[in-house]
């Protein structure tokens, strides 16, 4: 009994990091990866550092805001989700108790608790209407409460990890001529990428080298697109 408690307890906390880890790989991934493509594209069209710095920051923030107001409207919208399947839950469990109680027996029969065991365990969950409660949306429904987070505290994640994310393909055209910040701003955003691939790798669920070889990948790609992008239009405009 006390493992199944805890068990609830560690699902809470790992929807809560989940969220977290969530929010901010969307943005920082989002941030790096789009900034990197625009900064090359824009870079193989001019050898002007001061353009390239302009369309850089301007990119970063205006992604950065785009990213924060799509966060708000998107967690907004799954943490209503949730609280109308959570006040449902609640009003079953208490217009038809002896159903919802059918349930949570049914839930732990399937998970092969039997006999006594099967009786006490109900009994223990039922008689708390917390415990109840966050059962039946854990295991009938399987939604946590840690993935769906207020909508201002994912906004608030997505937008920095966006601005970070952004920034970094940008910091080498403070430092470097036009040519050699390309090559820098390339370089540096995937080794982030791979670090960033590698991290998720060991706080979620992954092979270390083959996340961080993923995401270093999709990068590249996006820089590559945004690069060719640039280098044609240099050519039939410049």
């Amino acid at each position: 009994m006390r493992n199944i408690l805890k068990q609830h307890q560690v699902e809470r906390h790992q929807g809560v990091s989940r969220s977290n880890i969530r929010d901010f790989i969307l943005g920082f991934q989002d941030g790096i990866v789009n900034t990197l493509g625009l900064v090359l594209g824009v870079a193989s069209a001019t050898q002007s550092t001061r353009i390239v710095l302009i369309s850089g920051l301007v990119t970063t923030f205006a992604e950065s805001v785009s990213m924060a107001a799509v966060a708000y409207t998107s967690t907004k919208a799954a943490h209503e989700f949730y609280e109308s399947q959570l006040e449902r839950e609640k009003k079953e469990i208490k217009e038809i108790p002896h159903m919802e109680v059918q349930e949570i027996r049914d839930i732990y029969y399937k998970k092969g608790f039997r006999g006594k065991q099967l009786t006490s365990i109900v009994k223990k969950i039922t008689s708390n209407k917390r415990l109840w409660l966050e059962t039946m949306m854990a295991e009938e429904l399987k939604l946590l409460p840690g993935d769906y987070e207020k909508p201002l505290k994912s906004t608030f994640v997505v937008g920095a990890s966006a601005i970070i994310g952004s920034l970094i393909p940008v910091i080498p055209f403070f430092l470097f001529p036009v040519k050699v910040g390309m090559i820098a701003a390339l370089l540096l955003s995937i080794i982030i990428l791979f670090i960033v691939g590698a991290v998720k790798s060991k706080v979620t669920i992954g092979d270390l080298k083959k996340s961080g070889f993923e995401m270093a990948v999709v990068g590249t790609l996006a820089a590559l697109v945004g690069y060719f992008v640039g280098k044609l239009l240099g050519v039939v405009y410049v």
